[in-house]
């Protein structure tokens, strides 16, 4: 893509104004916002790039994760898009100068301005890193310093620029430019390909400081494989050995933040920051040691040694009083001789207080520090170490005391007796389960550790009592180490079950294997059949926790009522009065002699008068008459004939 030229509309919204540089991945331009009315900085990939759908998508998840940051030390990102075939990133626009070019007019700079610059640099790390950003290419040129206050010309203010965008193209810059500007500040885990970490960004923050300490960058070379290659094998040449204004504090922080391993650095840029912020108090109350010079300095990694003459300072020759004149050759042995006991005599003086042979050295104070960086300080010293280790309350590998003391002078080659912390030792851990979260809390503190919580859900611990912990109690752990306890939430959540219209017992054994309890069951009259579930609360498809009580409600018998006495009465009459009555009713036949009793209620079950329930069954037992058959075998009644009279007479 050609340069943009000024008055071009990017995506019909932002108007180039002029061209600010370029780096590794895009071209960046001052652009006027026409919806917000506001200055933007405009990153716009190059061609090669924006060709690679693998790369414009890694740059596009970037930026999301970037616009993300707003912090008052990270340049802000505003909108991303596609324009023309190639894709764009709209920044705060930030006036001022790049880190890079202030070092480059100002250093070696003032420590204390120094310090100031990189503690912005580092809480804008701190604050990216706590959500999962790393930089991975943090240097001078992507840190902004803004025009100070003209009331306030002391004030300074700095911003990040390029948070995670980084990785986007971290295998893409091939420009010699680009790659030979990152490699002089890349960690070396990134220069050998490994994983990066948040000490990746800090081990780059260092190298930073290195620079506006002494105006030059720790490692040099024709080449950006060289220059990686020193990251990985050599160790730095300590700042002081530039600039002596380097106090022994501010130093020990730079060289910490340098470590090859990334175990041996800060942990996080609160330790980072906190390290400067205590170098500054020192220099502010002018109580911090200056760091020893050396004579020489040996460079000392995987490589070999590399030698770097230190300068020597210089020492005003002792005047001499006036040119020695012999105009007597008979007199010159003599003098001879006088001048070598003069210098003899000299030489065992200075032999006799210590000023020859015995060169002395200051050393440096390293409590506070840890183990790793203490050795390296005073073995850069010109001083032999010997570590003890003891119970403390202070972190394990912290120095505590050291004799001698920081400040003093000793011979050169001589030991230093370093007391480092092995932690505060190990407690039994209390037995808290089944404790109230607080109580708890007190009981583990009372031991001696700090505690962490974790939520639990658990049906048998009620609800803010532990459950259980981690170490659990009774085993052994570091004093002032984290225990976690799991507090109950009470039991998982369950969706109730619909039992409405089952019989009592099916729906009670469908909520208990629901994991619900049926406590109370309320029965009502009604019309279906006795122990039917009516109704149920909670309703169906509720949720509730398991362990639950569910109410139902279930129908029951009606209660009993009077039985009419239908005896004697025509079956049809009897039925329909005891079916008003809400009886069922059974009918039998019985066999009667009297056609009068034919169709009628002979006997019924239950009596009448007594009582039965509703819906209850009522037996009656009903007369049939049957006429008697005739000789022939027919049921046709014989009609009697007149007997004939008898004769007259």
């Amino acid at each position: 893509m050609r340069e943009l030229a000024p008055g071009t509309v990017v995506d019909g919204r932002y108007q180039i104004v002029a061209r600010l540089g370029s780096g590794g991945m895009a071209d960046v331009y001052c652009a006027e916002d026409s919806q917000l009315g506001r200055r933007v900085a405009l990153k716009v990939l190059y061609p090669r790039f924006a060709e690679d759908d693998e790369f414009v998508e890694r740059f596009r998840r970037e930026a999301s994760a970037a616009a993300g940051l707003q912090h008052q030390h990270v340049v802000s990102v505003y909108d991303r898009g596609e324009w023309e075939g190639t894709s764009y990133i709209a920044m705060e626009f930030v006036d001022g100068r790049t880190l890079k070019q202030l070092i480059q007019a100002e250093a070696p700079m003032d420590p204390v301005r120094a310090i100031d610059l990189t503690v912005q640099v580092l809480r804008a790390a701190r604050f990216a890193h706590r959500r999962g950003v790393i930089h991975r290419d943090l240097k001078p040129h992507n840190v902004i310093v803004e025009q100070p206050d003209p009331a306030h010309p002391q004030m300074v203010h700095a911003k990040v620029a390029d948070f995670g965008i980084a990785r986007a193209g971290a295998s893409d810059m091939t420009e010699t430019g680009s790659i030979m500007g990152t490699a002089q500040y890349l960690s070396p885990e990134q220069a050998q390909g490994h994983a990066t970490t948040p000490q990746s960004d800090l081990y780059s923050v260092g190298i930073c400081l290195y620079e506006m300490l002494t105006g030059r960058v720790p490692f040099e070379g024709e080449s950006a494989v060289t220059i990686a290659l020193k990251q990985v094998n050599e160790a730095p040449v300590p700042p002081s050995h530039y600039n002596a204004a380097v106090p022994a504090p501010l130093e020990d922080a730079v060289l910490r933040a340098m470590a090859k391993d990334p175990a041996e650095r800060f942990g996080d840029a609160d330790a980072f920051i906190a390290a400067l912020e205590d170098a500054r108090a020192q220099i502010v109350a002018g109580s911090a040691p200056p760091s020893q010079p050396t004579a020489s300095f040996t460079a000392v990694g995987v490589g070999g040694a590399v030698p770097a003459v230190a300068p020597v300072p210089y020492e005003e020759a002792a005047p001499v009083a006036g040119p020695v004149v012999v105009d007597d050759p008979a007199r010159w042995p003599w003098a001879l001789l006088a001048g070598l006991l003069v210098v003899a005599a000299i030489v065992a003086a200075l032999l006799l207080t210590g000023v020859i042979g015995a060169t002395k050295v200051r050393v440096p104070n390293v409590v506070r520090s840890d183990q790793a960086t203490a050795a390296a300080v005073l073995h850069r010293a010109g001083l032999e170490v010997n570590f003890d280790t003891v119970v403390n309350d202070k972190p394990e590998g912290i120095v505590i005391g050291q004799d001698p003391s920081g400040g003093s002078r000793v011979k050169r080659g001589s030991t230093v007796n370093v007391t480092v912390s092995q932690g505060p030792g190990d407690g039994q851990v209390p037995v808290v389960d089944g404790f109230g979260r607080r109580a708890a809390r007190r009981a583990l503190d009372r031991a001696g550790f700090r505690v962490k919580e974790q939520p639990q859900s658990d049906p048998t611990v009620p609800k803010g009592h532990v459950v259980r912990s981690l170490p659990e109690g009774g085993q052994s752990a570091r004093l002032h180490s984290l225990v976690t306890i799991y507090i109950s939430t009470g039991p998982p959540d369950a969706t109730v079950p619909g039992v409405t219209g089952q019989q009592i017992d099916d729906a009670r054994n469908t909520l208990e294997n629901a994991k619900f309890v049926v406590k109370t069951v309320d029965q009502q009259t009604a019309d279906q059949d006795p122990g039917t579930v009516l109704a149920q609360d909670p309703p169906a498809d509720a949720t509730r926790p398991e362990g639950s009580t569910v109410t139902l409600t279930v129908a029951r018998a009606p209660d009993a009522v009077d039985v009419p006495d239908e005896t004697g009465k025509q079956a049809a009459d009897a039925v329909q009065e005891l079916s008003q009555a809400g009886f069922t009713v059974v009918q039998t036949t019985t066999p009667v002699s009297s056609p009068n009793d034919d169709g009628v209620v002979q006997s019924q079950t239950p009596k009448g008068g007594s009582q039965a329930k509703p819906k209850s069954k009522v037996k009656l037992v009903v007369g049939k008459f049957a006429p008697p058959l005739n000789p022939e075998g027919s049921t046709t009644p014989t009609t009697p004939t007149s007997p004939t009279p008898p004769p007259s007479g």
